[in-house]
């Protein structure tokens, strides 16, 4: 992970003394000038005496600025008390609140934050380092009530997008129909963003929808078809007969069945586009047209 993020990590594997790491860890650091010193200690899903003496040994010898507690919020109960414990004994800063995009909706962040009274500083709602992000207290007052959080999507929306490439890429729109390498565009964009999980979640009225499911998995899918098209196939989906469907389907490791529903689905997505180019009123027309209904047919 420290390679991923470009940061360096320090270890011992020789020692067991946790305070002696530390200690080396921070000499480290001071030698090359780095400013900041994150000490991750071991995970533990109960509370564990002999390595909260190792906790306290630690911040008695180390001083940390900030002691941050992280919580895994599908735990219920056992979040509430393992940060009630960890307070009393350490006297945390704040809490980093993991799992957020489980059914708990929020729930051990009003607890967590009810019985030890600190913040939550972090939330994490995936597994991608891009799903850590900074908590907000009212977006997540939002996702509880159902009402959504479009700003948490504006934000995801605003790193991960290339404005300069979207600017490219409705010029192009304007000029040729919507194609598989503008889709296969379009979809490597969104994906930057996180989980569609988690983003139809944080639209308001989505969790109002029962049984709307979206597998993460099937976008990759998606994506090894599309990868395994020539130029021309991409272009014009007219040329996929049974042949080149079944050299697709085993270069990408699908069925034809596969192909066959995407193809469908995105020559619907064609013509959706064809009447927003051609119609100043398309988008408007096109979402009077989305009804719950329809909504709930949004599987794959």
């Amino acid at each position: 992970m420290g390679k991923q993020l470009n940061i360096p990590v320090y270890s011992n594997e020789n020692s067991k003394d946790v305070v002696h790491i530390a200690k080396q860890a921070m000499s480290t650091a001071i030698s090359k000038l780095n400013d900041v010193v994150i000490l991750d200690t071991a995970g533990r899903l109960h509370i564990d005496e002999a390595l909260m003496d190792e906790l306290k040994n630690l911040k008695t010898s180390i001083k940390p600025h900030e002691i941050l507690l992280v919580v895994d919020s599908m735990t219920g109960q056992d979040a509430v008390n393992v940060s009630e414990k960890f307070n009393e004994d350490l006297g945390i800063d704040g809490v980093v609140l993991t799992k957020l995009d489980g059914d708990t909706r929020g729930g051990a962040a009003l607890s967590v934050k009810k019985v030890i009274g600190r913040p939550i500083k972090f939330a994490a709602t995936g597994e991608k380092m891009s799903d850590l992000e900074i908590f907000h207290p009212d977006r997540m007052t939002q996702r509880i009530l159902g009402m959504g959080d479009i700003l948490s999507v504006i934000e995801k929306a605003e790193e991960s997008f290339d404005m300069e490439q979207a600017e490219k890429l409705e010029k192009q729109l304007r000029k040729k129909e919507f194609d598989l390498d503008d889709y296969l565009l379009q979809l490597r964009q969104v994906k930057k963003m996180g989980s569609f999980s988690s983003l139809l979640k944080m639209i308001p009225g989505m969790n109002q929808i029962k049984d709307l499911k979206v597998d993460d998995k099937e976008f990759d899918k998606i994506e090894a078809i599309i990868c395994s098209m020539t130029k021309a196939e991409k272009r014009d989906t007219r040329l996929l007969n049974a042949s080149r469907r079944q050299r697709i389907s085993k270069g990408s490791g699908t069925t034809v069945q596969d192909i066959n529903k995407f193809i469908k689905s995105f020559e619907m997505t064609q013509k959706m586009m064809k009447q927003m180019k051609n119609n100043k009123g398309g988008m408007k027309k096109l979402m009077n047209n989305i009804d719950e209904n329809a909504l709930k047919n949004f599987k794959f």
